[in-house]
């Protein structure tokens, strides 16, 4: 079963959600899996802000202007799907990490554990046929200027989560033998 689902596993973006609205047992059960990740020294250093309703668009409206604020030469296209994708969404989960005080570990296991609780969500999605992608724009960079965020805490992207219709394609992926070297 886990096999299908890791095979099954795909971005589906904002433009392809419905607007079906996710229930928030839905949305507790998909955080449930992220919080059984791998944690090395059991730091369990991910953090989640789950955005429904207006603050959705309060996110699209800050990603817009601030990408305007600091992009030399704004995309006006970029600028519209910075707002539009949060509003398209049915919920956006805001990935962080908080990072160990005592930096007891490389700070790449920290963001590595934190990546395997959101793949933990990316495959209950696949389960529960939501539709869901990861976006780590730079704008990551400024979102202790919209959020709070605690002391040592940091914004790692955004986990747009919707209902969809469309067939999603098969994935491809280049045969594993010419990944592995085997020796003896």
């Amino acid at each position: 079963m886990i096999f299908k689902l890791i095979k099954e596993r795909r971005s589906v973006f904002p433009a392809q959600y419905n607007g079906k609205p996710i229930a928030k047992d839905v949305i507790d059960r998909i955080l449930e899996a992220a919080n059984w990740a791998p944690t090395h020294k059991k730091t369990e250093p991910w953090r989640f802000k789950v955005l429904l309703g207006e603050s959705k668009e309060k996110l699209g409206q800050f990603l817009s202007e601030k990408y305007q604020e600091v992009e030399e030469r704004p995309k006006q296209i970029k600028t519209k799907k910075l707002y539009q994708n949060p509003i398209q969404s049915a919920a956006v989960i805001v990935i962080c990490m908080q990072r160990d005080a005592k930096e007891s570990l490389p700070e790449w296991e920290e963001v590595a554990a934190v990546a395997m609780a959101v793949q933990n969500m990316w495959l209950c999605c696949v389960e529960l046929g939501i539709g869901c992608y990861w976006s780590s724009p730079g704008l990551i960079n400024y979102m202790d200027e919209h959020f709070e965020l605690a002391e040592g805490e940091k914004c790692l992207g955004f986990f747009y989560m919707g209902h969809y219709d469309s067939e999603i394609p098969d994935g491809t992926r280049s045969p594993i033998t010419n990944k592995v070297v085997w020796m003896d």
